[in-house]
């Protein structure tokens, strides 16, 4: 539930986007990417989202269903374009973002009074993220959903904290808080747990993530580390460190998207926590060897080749 937009992404490497001649188009949105990255792995997924009523609207609709992305739940904006994010690639570590996202994105215009909440509790898995906390009603039709599987595994509130969709960024806290109570399972990396818990430290802010979400059913705390690779923290004590495998970078942006959907994967599957997290950071790695986010989400059978070669750097898929 969630972001979603049209990336461009410039098919020269190392310069500003002042000096990019050429862009290639992809379907965006951390939430769309990883319903797409789960789909890639079997499951059945959906995307509760909103697009402009405009081309770009109807490519992103058609790219969910290629995909095999359900995209019933995605429906049209008359008053707000798709919105556009371009990206400049400085590889291995700097992939600057502009967004066009104004005057404001059909995505934060999700009502609570048009979710299907019978659909939201019948789901296996909710995926919901902080940027839906950014603004009304969107705001309030995130916390709808996630109270309506309040009890329900698996309920995943990934913190993905962008300061530029809010309007106050020190707002942003209770807001995380509250969803923190209605969720299972949290994901996020050090800046995005340091806003929702003033801990960066990554077991410090694993058991502050957990503390939040104590007397409401938060069982799992998955904090990224970047270069240094992942750590997840139970509440019943049982934790995993997962150091990252080794690529050579192409575009880094969608590697949290990647390993979102195979840890959805896994958790469903049952997996141990360290199996988990190995498969989730191989589908990092992978995308980040590879230019786009939705087109490049891994396969079972690369993940199988990435941990067994020890490198995400493979091939591109068919």
């Amino acid at each position: 539930m969630g972001r979603l937009g049209v990336d461009l992404y410039p098919l020269q490497t190392g310069v500003g986007l002042d000096r990019v001649d050429t862009f290639a188009k992809f379907l965006g949105g951390s939430p769309a990417n990883v319903a797409v990255a789960a789909a890639r792995l079997g499951l059945r997924t959906a995307l509760v989202s909103r697009t402009g009523a405009d081309p770009f609207g109807s490519y992103l609709r058609r790219e969910l269903k290629a995909f095999g992305v359900d995209d019933r739940w995605v429906t049209e904006v008359d008053a707000y374009p798709t919105p556009v994010t371009f990206c400049a690639l400085f590889p291995p570590d700097d992939f600057p973002l502009t967004f066009y996202r104004r005057p404001k994105a059909p995505d934060l215009e999700i009502h609570p009074h048009e979710l299907d909440l019978d659909a939201i509790r019948a789901a296996r898995v909710l995926w919901a993220t902080g940027t839906g906390l950014s603004a009304e009603p969107s705001r309030t039709a995130t916390l709808e959903a996630l109270r309506a599987r309040s009890g329900r595994q698996t309920t995943v509130l990934d913190l993905d904290w962008r300061p530029m969709f809010w309007t106050d960024p020190a707002a942003a806290r209770p807001y995380y808080a509250e969803a923190l109570r209605h969720a299972t399972v949290v994901v996020g990396n050090g800046d995005e747990c340091e806003v929702a818990t003033g801990e960066r430290e990554p077991y410090a802010a694993a058991r502050a993530l957990l503390a939040a979400g104590a007397d409401t059913g938060l069982r799992l705390a998955v904090v990224k580390r970047g270069p240094e690779g992942v750590l997840a923290l139970a509440a019943d004590g049982t934790s995993a460190e997962v150091p990252p495998l080794p690529v050579d970078v192409v575009n880094g942006l969608g590697a949290g998207d990647a390993f979102g959907g195979a840890l959805v994967h896994g958790l469903l599957a049952g997996r141990d926590l360290e199996t988990i997290l190995r498969h989730a950071n191989a589908a990092g790695a992978i995308v980040a060897g590879r230019l786009p986010c939705s087109s490049a989400m891994p396969s079972a059978a690369e993940i199988a080749e990435a941990l067994a070669t020890g490198s995400g750097t493979l091939a591109e898929n068919g």
